[in-house]
């Protein structure tokens, strides 16, 4: 099956510093991969690449066979790891505004999820919790068609009881045509979910691998073979 999501020497610089150096990978559609790595490997910067918000210095992002661009940005739905709308809006206001500017947007499937986790229309985002912005804006990355799904820590202000239905809505909220990346450092609470993971380590990919082979191998889980590849 042909790749729906492909990293060609991808590298970015700041000054003397590189936080991509040169990772490269494919993932296929219908998998659900995880971007493991420490804090500073990377993961924000490839996302923010792969979402068309920066350049990069070196190499090519191709999504669904075309490079990063206006097209790629309209079948990718990128969650951010902060709050991307403004804090004056309601749920319906973001409800809305998602509605305006996607084609493939689903209102009243966005609108179902956020009842599920108890968000009301009227809510202001400036009156929410950290955990509760997390859960609408994934909300709103989900009630997309996508064939791409970017999400960047989406359990990272997620309150323990909420995350079972925050995963339930990944799995069951995009398509065998599509695939899903998510960054995470909760990766017990996730990888249940995982077909792959892909570990970056300062920059560059360490291994990407599928989870039952990794554990095979390993006879670790993938949160004991993390901890045990990045110890301090």
């Amino acid at each position: 099956m042909d790749a729906i999501y492909e990293v060609h020497g991808l590298t970015k610089r700041y000054g003397r510093t590189a936080a991509l150096n040169g990772v490269d990978f494919a993932v296929t559609p219908g998998k659900l991969v995880g971007l493991l790595g420490p804090n500073g490997s990377g993961k924000t910067t490839l996302m923010k690449i792969s979402a068309g918000l920066l350049q990069p210095t070196a190499g090519s992002v191709i999504i669904d066979k075309v490079p990063v661009g206006v097209f790629t940005k309209a079948v990718t739905s990128y969650l951010p790891d902060r709050m991307a709308l403004p804090t004056e809006f309601t749920a319906d206001d973001a409800v809305s505004l998602y509605a305006d500017f996607f084609t493939d947007f689903d209102k009243v499937k966005a609108n179902a999820m956020l009842a599920d986790l108890h968000i009301g229309g009227r809510d202001k985002i400036d009156s929410m919790s950290k955990g509760t912005q997390e859960k609408m804006q994934l909300c709103l990355t989900m009630s997309r068609a996508a064939r791409l799904y970017l999400l960047d820590e989406p359990l990272g202000g997620v309150d323990p009881a909420a995350r079972d239905y925050i995963l339930s809505t990944i799995m069951h909220n995009y398509s065998e045509d599509a695939a899903l990346m998510l960054s995470t450092h909760l990766i017990g609470d996730i990888e249940k979910v995982l077909d792959e993971v892909i570990l970056l380590q300062d920059g560059k990919v360490l291994r990407q691998t599928a989870v039952d082979e990794l554990r095979e191998e390993t006879g670790e889980s993938v949160d004991a073979y993390f901890r045990e590849v990045y110890k301090c």
